[in-house]
């Protein structure tokens, strides 16, 4: 395990330009890479909707990576903390599975990806938990419950452990 062994503490490592990163009972800090962009979200319900690892093609592609690590927020919960006038936004539905259109929000100077929205769920945002300051987080409250997808997961990744697995979407 990379995070601290003492889980119940923040643990929060020099991840970021900014270095500022925060973490409470219920709420927590999401940090672009250059420090520019932060993000506040609820750390349990009713904000927080749920953690997953998606294996679709799309997210494989977005993130330059073999899947996505994510967690969903109802947005009336997410606050821009700072930067929100650095943030780029970019839509397309051709790859998406169900159809919808996605819209993605990249921080412009460095180019993260903090969240995404789905025209079939305009009230959530969905956040990398990559971007996450506290990266106990990463293991305890933000450990993904659920991966979906996982017809398309390559062969040597071995899924989440414990994770409920999704052929295709959760529903």
């Amino acid at each position: 395990m990379a995070a601290a062994t003492d889980t119940s503490k923040p643990y929060i490592p020099l991840n970021s330009g900014a270095g500022d990163g925060w973490s409470k009972e219920d709420e927590a800090t999401a940090t672009c890479f250059c420090g520019t962009v932060q993000l506040a979200f609820p750390t349990q319900g009713p904000g927080l909707i749920n953690s997953f690892v998606c294996n679709c093609t799309d997210c494989r592609k977005i993130t330059a990576s073999m899947f996505a690590s994510n967690f969903t927020v109802d947005s009336k919960y997410l606050t821009h903390v700072r930067g929100r006038d650095n943030l780029t936004s970019y839509s397309q539905s051709r790859t998406i599975a169900s159809g919808n259109t996605m819209t993605n929000y990249f921080c412009s100077t460095c180019g993260t990806l903090l969240y995404r929205v789905s025209s079939g769920s305009p009230g959530e945002s969905i956040l990398r938990i990559g971007t996450i300051d506290d990266f106990n987080l990463h293991e305890t409250k933000l450990r993904p419950q659920v991966e979906q997808f996982v017809k398309d997961r390559v062969s040597w990744f071995t899924g989440v452990e414990g994770a409920k697995q999704f052929e295709a979407g959760a529903t």
